[in-house]
């Protein structure tokens, strides 16, 4: 097992973990805001029982990565994924990525992945293509009040507002009856704090304003789009419904009454279907 950085053509040190044959298939993960590759735990480990290479950065700005004060926009971040990817020589890949993550993977395979032929596969779950912003033209988005609002109560308190984020909609624990793991909500404070406030706060304007309709239809390869239809944080109608039509090998699969955050709060199921699409 290795972890190290590579350094991309605009000077910025990104770290990432590189596990398991160097031999076998190798699945690469990107990571949601404002967390790190720490949030694939269950996954890494899972897929590196099951005989894959496993691959996990931090995005700029976030985790381990440097943090820098320029390139927080989603071309910045699919470039980088591109500089882990070819530094390690990942070939015949298969991408997965969650909310932003997955918009990081529909611009890095649509612009990096496909022409060179990394990409195989691609996974975008709980993702936020492919527009999270109210427009004239996406009258299903979010109006831009909400995200305002994160980036007021990121500024006044980042520390506290990475507390009631995984404690309310991330993860459900706000729903009746939810079981509630303090150890996610720690985990989750623990990633966000451990990165810069001015990516988190950029990182913002990068999830929920870029639009990645191109992005979607430019992608060729089988794609899996996962979501769940109780998730407060990207909802489904605006994201998942939307981008699956978009792509020309797409498939979409709903988990009933599952949060965003359900790669950690059920990665029993999904780290099975996870496998299943890797292996077909």
């Amino acid at each position: 097992m290795t972890s190290s950085f590579v350094t991309t053509t605009d000077g910025v040190q990104i770290f990432y973990k590189d596990w398991g044959p160097k031999e076998a298939r190798p699945i690469m993960f990107h990571h949601g805001w404002p967390l790190s590759s720490d949030d694939w735990d269950a996954q890494m480990l899972a897929f590196l029982q099951k005989g894959f290479r496993v691959i996990a950065h931090d995005r700029r700005g976030h985790g381990r990565s440097a943090q820098v004060d320029f390139g927080h926009d989603m071309d910045h971040y699919a470039a980088d994924a591109a500089a882990v990817a070819n530094h390690l020589d990942l070939k015949n890949a298969v991408h997965i990525g969650h909310s932003t993550g997955g918009g990081e993977v529909a611009r890095y395979v649509a612009q990096h992945g496909q022409p060179n032929g990394r990409a195989a596969k691609a996974v975008l779950v709980s993702a936020v293509p492919p527009l999270m912003l109210k427009t004239d033209a996406n009258p299903g988005g979010l109006p831009i009040e909400v995200f305002d609002g994160f980036r007021a109560a990121l500024a006044a308190n980042r520390a506290q507002f990475f507390v009631d984020v995984p404690a309310g909609p991330f993860y459900g624990f706000n729903r009746p009856g939810a079981t509630v793991s303090q150890g996610l909500i720690d985990n989750w404070w623990r990633q966000g704090m451990a990165g810069g406030a001015l990516a988190h706060y950029h990182g913002i304007k990068a999830f929920s304003e870029t639009d990645q309709t191109a992005d979607l239809k430019a992608i060729t390869v089988p794609t899996l789009v996962l979501h769940g239809d109780d998730d407060q944080i990207v909802p489904i109608d605006a994201s998942a419904r939307m981008s699956a039509p978009l792509l020309p090998n797409g498939t979409l699969k709903v988990y009933p009454g599952l949060p965003h955050g359900m790669l950690s709060t059920h990665p029993d199921i999904l780290n099975a279907d996870l496998l299943a699409f890797a292996q077909s």
